[in-house]
């Protein structure tokens, strides 16, 4: 019986001393995976339009993260919904969320704000609230974009003609009183723009002359497609893990540099 006693004290104490066995399972982290919504000023380049995700999709994203541009030239908040390319969007996000961190950037009203539209600011700010919902219920993460600014300048020293500021005001409320993430584009974009002056401003424009002050070139999808990643990596860490740094377009972007 003494012999047993000091067994089990001996193994027990053997018990209290050993070291756990390492966790052999590991964290998993699913890849970012960004679906892009917007009008031209977001689209792929092409003869009528050309915005800022093909520059952020392709040259800012660190593999395995990646994702699709739904920008549609000519789309308002209303137009985008109706012809299919929300949801569209939507089937995007459902597909991919089992494997992917998704994330739906969400940029309009370049064409919203036109006359021809007939779409009040309010109707603007409430179809901006659906999609920020919409995108929720689908199993993503809403971020929305203030518009990008135009590069149409007036005065002397020229100054950007600020005429989104009310577009601008209005999507950052709906992120606030949502609690969605955004970001501003409208003033990082326009700040960068009073910076280098038109003749620089303008090397972006799409079809290389003054007559297209809204829609970028290939070069320019580069430039604003790394503005915006900069503006999201600033503040939100978990896309800023996803992202491939480019630390002299970043410095020509923060000092008002011509890239």
């Amino acid at each position: 019986m003494k012999l047993n006693a000091a067994f089990s004290l001996l193994s027990s104490l053997a018990c209290a001393l050993a070291v756990p066995a390492p966790r052999t399972a590991k964290h998993h982290v699913k890849p970012a995976y960004f679906v892009l919504a917007g009008d031209s000023t977001t689209a792929l380049q092409n003869s009528g339009g050309g915005g800022w995700g093909a520059g952020f999709l392709n040259d800012t994203l660190r593999s395995p993260a990646s994702g699709k541009n739904y920008g549609h030239n000519g789309r308002t908040t209303v137009s985008f919904r109706a012809g299919g390319d929300w949801g569209e969007v939507l089937d995007e996000v459902e597909s991919h969320k089992n494997s992917n961190e998704v994330f739906v950037t969400i940029q309009f009203g370049h064409n919203d704000q036109k006359p021809a539209a007939n779409i009040s600011l309010a109707e603007y700010s409430a179809n901006l609230a659906q999609f920020v919902t919409d995108v929720r219920t689908a199993g993503g993460q809403p971020i929305l974009v203030t518009p990008l600014t135009r590069r149409a300048f007036s005065g002397n020293p020229p100054r950007i003609v600020e005429n989104l500021a009310d577009q601008r005001n209005a999507t950052i409320a709906v992120a606030q009183s949502l609690h969605s993430r955004y970001v501003d584009l409208n003033l990082a974009s326009t700040n960068y723009c009073n910076a280098i002056g038109p003749a620089a401003s303008w090397v972006y424009n799409l079809n290389d002359t003054a007559n297209d002050t809204t829609h970028l070139n290939d070069y320019g999808s580069v430039v604003f497609g790394r503005i915006v990643s900069d503006l999201m990596v600033e503040k939100y860490d978990d896309i800023k893990f996803w992202t491939k740094p480019n630390a002299t377009l970043t410095y020509e972007l923060d000092h008002g540099i011509p890239a």
